[in-house]
């Protein structure tokens, strides 16, 4: 089966010209050697590595698919070998100053005071 083709199947990509531009952008690899092609062929027992998002995924083809299907149909057909870490909070949020709840809006004092933590001028 083609990888572009698995890759929507599989439900990694939402459309199958996304999946086909990541491959012909060289941004996916088969068994840790790179592929530039959307039409390579995908056997079941290889290895997939290529960034979905902001996460690597390294997947295990397990079958290849007869169809797009239902998400927990795709699921049959790979293996997730390195599942996506947590989301963790971005240095922004805890920059914030902490304010009560309910204590209506922020002053211009207070603003200041944001700003200054932040180390804007």
């Amino acid at each position: 089966m083609r990888l572009d083709k698995w890759l929507w199947f599989a439900r990694f990509f939402k459309t199958r010209s996304l999946a086909t531009d990541i491959c012909a952008q060289g941004k996916v690899r088969v068994d840790g050697a790179v592929v530039t092609k959307a039409h390579y062929p995908v056997r079941p027992g290889q290895v997939l590595t290529f960034v979905q998002g902001r996460h690597v995924r390294v997947v295990k083809v397990l079958a290849p698919g007869t169809r797009r299907g239902p998400a927990s149909e795709a699921q049959t057909l790979y293996e997730d070998l390195a599942p996506p870490a947590p989301e963790t909070a971005l240095p922004c949020d805890e920059a914030v100053a902490p304010r009560d709840r309910g204590s209506g809006r922020p002053t211009k004092r207070d603003r200041r005071r944001t700003e200054r933590m932040k180390g804007e001028p």
